[in-house]
């Protein structure tokens, strides 16, 4: 029997599952490491780490399964994006890597900013901001504060590729990884030259581009896999998790309430936004482009009032609580913007609120709010994605959010449309194994395989009953949301 390894690289752990040719997890593992943080804006890891984080992963899950090694025919490998790692010619790390988190670089961005017309970045990369997180960025610092590594660097990778590197001894990267590297360009599926020249970099030190599932390269690592073992590169994990729920068909929409809400929209040609709220990514195939609007806090609002005020309580005992409150929470309304506001309005000083308290409110009041206003806040950004011409007629959800059904018929009501959830959970992993079969020749299509692995546990429509009742406590969201924002400061 052929099995299908995916790799997903995250910020703080290794995953690695097995599925089967029908898409059943058939073993996972998770491996998880610490990240270096001498000072508040500086994050950083030892890139050691994430090969010997996937050793021991792979290696965990052959061992727990009744899988053999023999029979594992492929790996599609996942990761982060804009995390930077910097090699030598011998293909040596010659400082840690700069994970994507990392704020140090904001002289750098600053001067990118200036030297380039914001617009033309926007068209060029589609990323509708400059941010020290980006990763040429993060190469201008090195070359201004670190020369020597600068001076000795053979090639710049990101984490996935560092992977692959270290599996085929290949430097490949994927074409969907790299919008928000920003020297990546969009509209010629290329490097983009002059901010290559800006950086002070040639294309001899970046990677082969590649896209997702068109062919695969051979595994040469000593892992305990069989050396004829395809090795396939895939898009940003935000967009290999939507491979991983069906999401490759223009018109197709997925949410991932997860610490953030990240929104992939799927769509056959670029669609900038003139108003420049969202980022414009690729695909996993030629000709496909995603748009990913997202907003930094979502399930960790609960978390922090759970760990801060919940008074012990699990997350299932408030979940249960919240549902005996009415919709609208008795007048009781939260903004969301407990680290700042990202999308649709860009103000990084708002603050979150929760507003209309009275003695009459107990904490399942403030739970179900916390709830309500993630949904208002996916409802803003889905509304913005229709005004670019992005509808769908249902929506999938993944992430930790998607395992609340209460939470998911909330939503429901919310959007007025059909929410489904995938059968398997771990969907990065699974999207990353859809392409890992294609580019193993096993489906001739990625179509071919989602229909093959990709199946909904649960389908979630609008009440009828609640929809308007929602819809009039959505108008009182946005009114305070319109009123607050200015207040905070930043930029609205």
């Amino acid at each position: 029997m052929q099995y299908l390894m995916a790799l997903d690289i995250g910020t703080s752990a290794v995953k690695a599952a097995l599925f089967d040719l029908s898409g059943q997890l058939a073993a996972l593992s998770t491996q998880e490491y610490t990240l270096d943080k001498p000072r508040a804006d500086i994050l950083e890891i030892d890139p050691e780490k994430y090969w010997a984080a996937a050793q021991a992963a792979i290696a965990a899950i052959i061992d727990s399964s009744a899988v053999s090694a023999s029979d594992v025919v492929s790996i599609g490998v996942t990761s982060q994006g804009e995390t930077l790692i910097v090699l030598d010619e011998a293909g040596n790390p010659l400082r840690k890597a700069i994970v994507w988190l990392d704020n140090r670089a904001v002289e750098e961005a600053d001067r990118i900013a200036a030297a380039f017309d914001s617009d033309e970045v926007y068209r060029r990369t589609g990323q509708h901001e400059i941010v020290p997180g980006w990763t040429a960025a993060k190469i201008l610092w090195i070359r201004n504060h670190e020369p020597e590594v600068f001076r000795r660097a053979a090639v710049f990778l990101m984490v996935e590729d560092y992977i692959i590197y270290r599996l085929t001894g290949e430097y490949v990267t994927d074409h969907a990884i790299n919008p928000s590297t920003l020297y990546y360009d969009l509209t010629r599926s290329d490097w983009w030259d002059e901010m290559l020249a800006f950086l002070g970099i040639s294309r001899s030190q970046l990677p082969q581009l590649r896209f997702s599932a068109i062919q695969g390269i051979r595994l040469r690592a000593q892992i305990g896999l069989k050396a004829a073992t395809t090795v396939v590169t895939t898009p940003i994990d935000q967009v290999t998790g939507a491979v991983g729920a069906g999401n490759v068909v223009p018109g197709s929409i997925t949410e991932t309430t997860g610490t953030v809400l990240g929104i992939c929209a799927t769509s056959s040609k670029p669609l900038y936004d003139p108003q420049r709220r969202v980022g414009l990514y690729r695909h996993a195939l030629p000709g496909s482009f995603v748009v990913l609007p997202w907003v930094p806090t979502a399930g960790m609002i609960l978390r922090w009032f759970r760990d801060e005020l919940g008074a012990g309580a699990a997350f299932d005992q408030l979940g249960r609580e919240a549902m005996q409150v009415p919709v609208g929470s008795e007048g009781l309304i939260v903004l969301p913007h407990f680290s700042g506001a990202v999308s649709p309005q860009v103000n990084p000083a708002a603050r979150g609120v929760i507003y209309g308290l009275t003695l009459g409110h107990t904490r399942a009041h403030i739970v179900r709010a916390i709830m309500e206003s993630v949904a208002f806040m996916l409802k803003e950004n889905l509304d913005m994605l229709e005004s670019l011409g992005l509808t769908s007629r249902w929506v999938c959800s993944l992430g930790g959010g998607a395992r609340n059904d209460f939470w998911l018929q909330i939503k429901a009501n919310v959007l007025n449309c059909t929410i489904v959830t995938p059968e398997v959970q771990e969907s990065t992993c699974l999207g990353a194994a859809v392409l890992a079969s294609v580019g193993a020749g096993i489906y001739a299509s990625l179509d071919e395989a989602v229909a093959a692995m990709v199946r909904m546990r649960g389908e979630f429509a609008p009440q009828p009953e609640l929809v308007q009742s929602y819809a009039d406590t959505y108008q009182q969201y946005l009114k305070l949301n319109t009123m607050l924002l200015p207040t905070f400061g930043g930029k609205s």
